[in-house]
């Protein structure tokens, strides 16, 4: 008898200035190979939601995605809000760090951490 694998579609995508960041910061704090990025939203900022990045466990709740040999995780309740999205990271004069490119978005804020949908 064999299993039967179903394909998901990854809700968000990750640009390799992105992946070789997060890989940096996983190693410089020696972050535990169980965990995995979590992306997400929580309520407040200036526009309603602002965007959850950070290395944690799985929790029940959640989805897990390997984008790139980059584990993902995102409770399954904040994928309406974010399925689409690009992390980025920027290197530039004026901005450096992680930018959410979102098309779910209908307003952001002028610092780019927060969005209403």
């Amino acid at each position: 008898m064999s299993e039967t694998k179903t394909a998901v579609t990854q809700p968000i995508s990750l640009s390799e200035g992105a992946i070789t960041q997060l890989k940096r910061i996983m190693a410089e704090q020696n972050i535990p190979a169980e965990h995995g990025l979590r992306v997400g939203v929580k309520g407040g900022g200036c526009s309603g939601f602002s965007y959850i990045l950070g290395f944690d466990v799985v929790k029940d709740d959640d989805d897990t995605f390997e984008i790139e040999g980059m584990k993902v995780v995102m409770q399954r309740a904040h994928a309406i809000y974010l399925m689409g999205m690009e992390v980025d990271w920027v290197d530039g004069l004026e901005n450096r760090g992680f930018t959410f490119n979102n098309p779910n978005a209908t307003d952001t804020c002028g610092c780019g951490t927060s969005f209403s949908a």
